[in-house]
């Protein structure tokens, strides 16, 4: 029971309540691009190091790192309802619960073998780490729509089969933390305004008065 509450809490920890929006996903006019690649579960750029993880660790680490990171895009990029980030999440952890619970126990177990009784104290360390780590101001724009595509795909990704997004996007997020711009601004061939030529008027024709008011004299 214990161990079922302490997953529980690990999903649930911060997130926020459903917040309605339209499918749209775009906040670029051209979107940058953050690909990089698949990465390794022991690939440092996935999150903390585990000292004398096990392959099945190491994986289990990546894919609570791309949950983490999820959590976190839920939470931060509300002011985008639109992005669905919030609907994702929490649907994506109903559909990946086993998925996302034997990742829980993986790391619980590594952190119990490698720190004995302080082991759970320590796996609460990491945790409020492995969200810290995906919190960004700079980047949050990128960061949030990189996040919502990857909530959505993992959405569609069959149960057993998240761990494989988690390698195939987990770079991409990453990368995603980095500042990055729209620029439109600097991808179009800048107009070019034909100058206006004023043509002289001809006032020798009008009528006294209106002809010393058309040349300024009046």
């Amino acid at each position: 029971m214990n161990h079922r509450l302490g997953y529980r809490r690990a999903l649930l920890a911060g997130l926020a309540l459903a917040a309605p929006g339209a499918a749209s996903a775009q906040l670029f006019l051209n979107s940058p691009s953050f690909q990089g690649g698949p990465i390794e579960p022991n690939d440092p750029l996935v999150g903390l190091l585990l000292p004398g993880a096990t392959p099945a660790e190491y994986r289990a680490h990546r894919l609570w790192n791309l949950r983490a990171g999820l959590n976190v895009a839920a939470l931060a990029c509300q002011s985008w309802p639109y992005l669905r980030t919030v609907a994702n999440y929490n649907a994506l952890l109903a559909h990946h619960s086993g998925e996302l619970a034997a990742a829980y126990t993986a790391l619980e177990g590594y952190f119990r073998r490698v720190n004995g009784r302080t082991g759970p104290r320590q796996f609460d360390i990491y945790s409020t780490q492995t969200y810290q780590n995906f919190v960004t101001t700079n980047a949050q724009t990128g960061f949030c729509q990189t996040a919502a595509r990857i909530a959505k795909e993992a959405l569609a990704t069959r149960k057993g089969d998240l761990t494989q997004v988690a390698g195939a996007r987990l770079r991409e997020l990453r990368n995603s933390l980095r500042p990055a711009y729209d620029n439109y601004g600097f991808t179009r061939t800048q107009l070019r305004l034909t100058p206006i030529r004023l043509v002289p008027v001809d006032c020798s024709r009008l009528p006294r008065r209106e002809r010393r008011a058309c040349e300024g004299r009046d």
